[in-house]
């Protein structure tokens, strides 16, 4: 008989500061394993889409005195984690043992006898300042700097903080977690003793697409950041380091610094044009308004899939098409040779590009990514593969397809058979909060990718934010958008990811 299962392991993981691309690689290897997540409010969204399905997430985040779980019952939740899963992640924002209250979940795991680890995170203390373009040290200015915490209050008699020796200590200083109580703070320095034309600054929202920043002196700083709606989270700079911002001030200057991107994608589909658009600088809301599900009869999907071998053409619609098509082909063959001699067509270049993930490579492919370019495309190269009349074809696409391949090839007197790889159904899940969002703050442009994203949006009822511009991937969805009465501002030309990210930059110019 197997031992009897006692605890699992609990990893204290480093967020980082909020783009996600600064998580470390061994923190994300371990959230895709995590059996259970433990999470809080300053750890990107996106990191709950690369936990495996089944995990648990439970939040426990802490926001201006608002604690979803006090920090005894935290600490009390982690034991309980390791002793009903093998690996549990506690999540923390910026770095675990930097004000995060790492080390006092350490001791209690230790003291509890759970297993733990510390996965270091990038800290804000840093990161931040250097997204607004200052870098915490510069030989030219200063070869030292202090991180401490305005979270105490520095009125307060029991607070540990050395005002006097904050303001006496040469260099950078860096505050975290003080903006309820920035100006006192700031004031109290002065009287210790900092000099009130010493350059400031408060950078909200720190490496996210979100990022604000203000500049000022210490004695102005308050002032400043009440005018600029300023507010937590922030990281507060002082010293002449802020100077370098004008200089160095990179991500203000991306092409979408300052715009929020709505992508209605699947998560699953979602990270190419989020990572694209995030790396121009948007702040990109992911609300994604489908996922793909089995198709509605598997044994069909399974009996198609044995058969294609015998086929003279294997034609795929989509990515998720190729992608759910060979999942089931090498859980029977075990090897892509065993495929035959079929010839391959792909609608568009996103879809050869997953076939080409897996070795074949596409005999036609339209220019443009719509059906009746690749029936076109058939049309001329029909002398070449000897026509298509008796030619045997199996149709690899999803249960809400348009029915033009089908129809059009069957008309020449092809001999086509379908294969209903997937369905396409609404994402009832809203683990990132983008729908609230969407309501509360607005966006600037919203992206469709598809008829169903577009369908499946509007179904969803939500507003679309007044002024707010649309991107479309290609005509397809232009057309569906044009049945609810609305225009896109742009089109992608090439009907693809970058094309489309090409679009939505162009309108900013």
């Amino acid at each position: 008989m197997a031992a009897e299962f006692q605890h699992g392991k609990v990893y204290l993981i480093g967020a980082g500061p909020g783009d996600p691309g600064l998580m470390t690689l061994k923190g994300r290897d371990l959230i895709e394993q995590a059996d259970c997540l433990v999470y809080d409010a300053l750890a990107s969204p996106a990191m709950l889409g690369w936990l495996k399905p089944g995990c648990e997430k439970i939040y426990v985040g802490k926001r201006s005195g608002n604690h979803a779980l006090p920090q005894k019952g935290i600490n009390e939740l982690l034991v309980e984690c390791a002793r009903k899963y093998p690996c549990t992640v506690r999540l923390k924002g910026g770095d675990p043992y930097v004000f995060g209250r790492g080390g006092e979940e350490a001791l209690f795991l230790n003291e509890a006898g759970v297993p733990f680890e510390i996965v270091p995170g990038v800290t804000s203390a840093i990161a931040g300042p250097a997204y607004a373009g200052i870098p915490v040290t510069h030989r030219d200015c200063c070869s030292q700097f202090t991180v401490f915490t305005g979270h105490e209050g520095a009125h307060k008699a029991e607070s540990s903080l050395d005002i006097s020796g904050i303001a006496a200590a040469q260099g950078t200083k860096v505050m975290l977690m003080g903006m309820s109580r920035l100006r006192e703070t700031m004031q109290a320095l002065v009287q210790a003793g900092q000099g009130d034309d010493t350059p400031a600054a408060a950078i909200q929202w720190a490496t996210t697409g979100r990022q604000k920043c203000v500049t000022a002196t210490v004695g102005t700083l308050a002032d400043a950041v009440e005018q600029a709606g300023i507010a937590s989270p922030a990281v507060v700079v002082l010293g002449d380091v802020v100077n370098l911002a004008s200089c160095l001030d990179w991500r203000s200057r991306l092409p979408l610094s300052g715009q929020r991107v709505v992508v209605t994608r699947t998560r699953e589909q979602a990270s190419d044009l989020v990572s694209q658009l995030a790396a121009l600088g948007a702040d990109v809301m992911e609300l994604p308004t489908i996922r793909i599900a089995d198709p509605t009869d598997k044994r069909d999907f399974a009996e198609a899939v044995v058969d294609a071998p015998h086929y003279d053409w294997l034609i795929f619609s989509s990515p998720n098409g190729v992608k759910r098509f060979f999942q089931a082909f090498f859980a029977v063959y075990e090897d892509i040779r065993e495929i035959g001699g079929a010839r391959i067509a792909a609608v568009g270049p996103g879809t050869a590009a997953e076939l080409k993930k897996i070795g074949l490579m596409v005999d036609v492919m339209p220019a443009r990514a719509v059906a009746e370019e690749l029936v076109a495309e058939f049309d001329r190269r029909g002398d070449e593969f000897g026509g298509v009349a008796n030619v045997t074809m199996l149709w690899v696409h999803g249960e809400q397809a348009r029915r033009v391949i089908y129809d059009e090839l069957m008309k020449r007197q092809a001999i086509v058979d379908e294969c209903l790889a997937y369905s396409t159904v609404p994402e009832t899940e809203d683990a990132t909060g983008a729908q609230a969002r969407l309501r509360e703050e607005g966006a600037d442009i919203i992206t469709f990718t598809s008829s169903s994203t577009v369908r499946h949006f509007m179904a969803m009822n939500l507003p679309l934010p007044e002024n707010c511009r649309i991107a479309s991937i290609g005509p397809v969805t232009t057309a569906t958008l044009a049945e609810y009465g609305l225009k896109p501002d742009v089109e992608a030309a090439a009907h693809t990811i970058p094309s489309l990210v090409e679009a939505i930059v162009s309108m900013q110019k």
